[in-house]
């Protein structure tokens, strides 16, 4: 419990007037210092008996960069007392309304504000910090919430339908790759048929004839597994390396195809699905640069490096520029419906106290 700077004045006032009642006689001193010590002392003894305040907060639902959440916070109180709530907001996060509100407490009540999501990541909102103080205003007591609320912000995603054709073709061709199981018969290489298909030692014992590919009795849908890494000495390699990743994931994903991922964090097997969406976007959104063994690099089907001079997507012995094939024009295809759940709290803005 202290002072306000309302109540250091109001001390001030006190103090001079003694002063002027040992000059101008004891009047002066009861018509100003007894109203004061009175309001000084009514407003101590209402802030010393004011107990803590119970906080609970709202969750914020996880989003992409750009989105707007909602953080509000429940505090209830066993009786009617003035108090200023403020919150922080973490990096990663900007506040769009005010984060701190002046407001009476009484029973429960509500408080909020706006956020936007401007960086991917696990961030951060709190501590909070509520100040209860008299209705003067001349005391005050604080009281601190060191507990945060955290909000999981996924890495951009960008439609990758610009570039070259020949590139999308060949990122469009990963999902439609096949697990093989039975052989079945050697055919006639045609324009489109993947070049893992070529059966190689047929064509080195025959270089004059045309390329043979192997045919397989069962032919059904397989798993596409992305490696991404970055050197750990790019300041922004993570970020750009995510953004790619989430990108290509999503892209593939749509194809139907099963996606896995290796990350130098984590790796998740593979999957399809909203759920293993926001499971990809999920590892993305906290993974870390560091740089992954040449054995998984190897065994990807898609590798994303976030380089020196760039960030590249792999393919089949083929490095295809990562800003080459996103379209600059509609680059934040976000997939806000599929990947947040429908009604998720602190999804929607709404009204402040």
């Amino acid at each position: 419990m202290r002072l306000t700077r309302r109540g250091w004045v109001a001390v001030a006032v006190v103090l001079a007037a003694v002063a002027m009642s040992w000059q101008f006689g004891p009047r002066a001193l009861n018509a100003v210092v007894v109203p004061l010590l009175v309001v000084l002392l009514a407003g101590a003894v209402v802030v010393a008996r004011a107990e803590r305040p119970r906080v609970s907060r709202r969750p914020l639902a996880e989003g992409f960069i750009g989105e707007e959440r909602t953080a509000a916070v429940a505090i209830e109180t066993d009786g009617a007392v003035a108090a200023t709530v403020s919150d922080t907001v973490g990096d990663g996060l900007s506040a769009i309304t005010a984060p701190h509100a002046a407001t009476t407490l009484d029973g429960e009540t509500a408080v909020s504000y706006d956020l936007r999501l401007e960086a991917r990541g696990r961030r951060r909102v709190g501590p909070l910090s509520i100040v209860v103080s008299d209705v003067v205003g001349l005391v005050e007591r604080r009281f601190e919430y060191e507990e945060p609320a955290t909000v999981l912000v996924y890495p951009r995603v960008r439609a990758l339908d610009s570039g070259p054709a020949v590139d999308r073709r060949t990122l469009a061709g990963v999902a439609d790759r096949r697990t093989r199981e039975e052989f079945d018969h050697l055919r006639t290489y045609q324009r489109g048929d993947p070049l893992q298909d070529v059966h190689w030692k047929s064509a080195a014992k025959r270089p004059d004839e045309d390329l043979v590919v192997t045919e397989y009795a069962d032919d059904a849908a397989g798993a596409v597994t992305i490696a991404a890494d970055c050197p750990a000495d790019r300041d922004d390699g993570a970020d750009e390396m995510a953004s790619a990743a989430a990108s290509v994931a999503t892209a593939l994903l749509e194809r139907g195809a099963p996606v896995g991922l290796v990350t130098p964090d984590a790796t998740q097997p593979p999957g399809t699905g909203r759920g293993h969406h926001r499971d990809l976007l999920g590892l993305l959104a906290v993974a870390g640069s560091g740089e992954l063994p040449e054995r998984d690099r190897r065994d990807a089907d898609v590798v994303v490096r976030a380089g020196s001079t760039g960030t590249t997507i792999a393919v089949d012995g083929r490095e295809i520029p990562f800003d080459r094939v996103f379209d600059t024009g509609n680059s934040d295809r976000t997939k806000r419906d599929d990947t947040r759940a429908d009604s998720g709290p602190g999804s929607r803005s709404e009204v402040s106290t």
